[in-house]
């Protein structure tokens, strides 16, 4: 396959409550696939929305204060768990059409959440990301992901992974990914400004591969409706009330070429933004960079990826694990 149809899927999420989310997600995605899409991508933590509340909200990091440890508790009930059965109708999608979807969440294991990117795929598991550092604020409710989902999913046109938002400014999770011979590469990000733009270019100039920099549309208001829809605390929302009244995720999604130019860009409202990528621009980007390969130095330099998943305790064999 030399050309392959993609979508980002540029929308507002429903905060909070995840299983209406997915419901959601899968309508978009079956629209976008049915425009002909054969790869769908959304932004950072669709389903449940990004908690926006950690950078626009006073006081939000303050020691236990009520709202905070309302909605922490609110995300827990509502996080995606294991082989959450909530998450058929993607799963749906995917294996009815073949299609492939990216998407994020939060995910909750054991009593922890996560930043992760799923991606859906016909007739397997999704292939899980966990967000390896949450970036300043966002390490009040995420935890840290460990090396063993980073990875790739191979399809007859090539290698797919993903990274999340400041994993782009991580180099040697960046260099992980390019050993790993990505042909097409998700930038999960919660709006793509300008920097975020430039990261996500950069990413496909220095990788040799195309970027799907997938963004959401988010508004104050967007909160405030997931958090009612699940019958949300007082405290909760009174600490929402507190974000501008604003869109405060702008969108800007894009696709990038392997040389860094942009293919296809949307605005700050909602949309579906489509592309058709023309594989064949790989092998020839390749004759001038190959940072894995004839770039890399591997006599100078070396890195050493731990795969292992990190569990916090160990189990004997006479002792089953909780």
């Amino acid at each position: 396959m030399t050309r392959l149809d993609v979508a980002i899927v540029q929308a507002a999420p429903i905060p909070f409550a995840i299983g209406q989310g997915i419901d959601d997600a899968a309508r978009l995605a079956q629209a976008a696939v049915a425009d002909g899409a054969r790869l769908v991508a959304f932004g950072e933590t669709f389903l449940g929305g990004y908690p926006l509340w950690l950078d626009e909200a006073p006081g939000a990091a303050l020691w236990d204060h009520a709202g905070t440890r309302v909605l922490h508790r609110l995300m827990l009930e509502q996080a995606i768990a294991g082989a959450d059965p909530r998450l058929a109708p993607l799963q749906a999608v995917a294996d009815e059409t073949g299609a492939l979807i990216s998407i994020g969440a939060h995910e909750r294991v054991r009593s922890s959440l996560f930043n992760t990117q799923y991606l859906f795929r016909r007739g397997r598991p999704p292939l899980l990301h966990r967000k390896l550092v949450p970036t300043h604020g966002e390490r009040l409710i995420w935890a840290r992901g460990d090396g063993s989902t980073l990875g790739v999913h191979h399809e007859d046109w090539g290698a797919i992974g993903s990274l999340i938002c400041w994993e782009h400014w991580m180099p040697l999770a960046r260099a992980a990914m390019h050993n790993l011979g990505e042909t097409v590469h998700v930038a999960a990000w919660p709006t793509v400004h300008e920097t975020y733009a430039i990261a996500s270019r950069h990413y496909a100039f220095e990788g040799r591969c195309f970027v799907l920099a997938a963004g959401l549309v988010q508004h104050r208001d967007d909160l405030l409706d997931g958090l009612r829809r699940i019958g949300g605390d007082g405290e909760g929302e009174a600490l929402l009330l507190t974000i501008p009244d604003a869109p405060l995720n702008r969108g800007g999604s894009l696709v990038a070429a392997p040389d860094g130019s942009v293919l296809a860009q949307a605005g700050e409202k909602p949309e579906t933004l489509h592309a058709t990528l023309d594989m064949t621009m790989i092998g020839g980007a390749l004759a001038s960079l190959d940072s894995d390969g004839h770039y890399s130095r591997p006599d100078v330099f070396a890195l050493r990826v731990d795969t292992t998943a990190r569990e916090g305790v160990e189990w004997s064999a006479e002792r089953a694990a909780p």
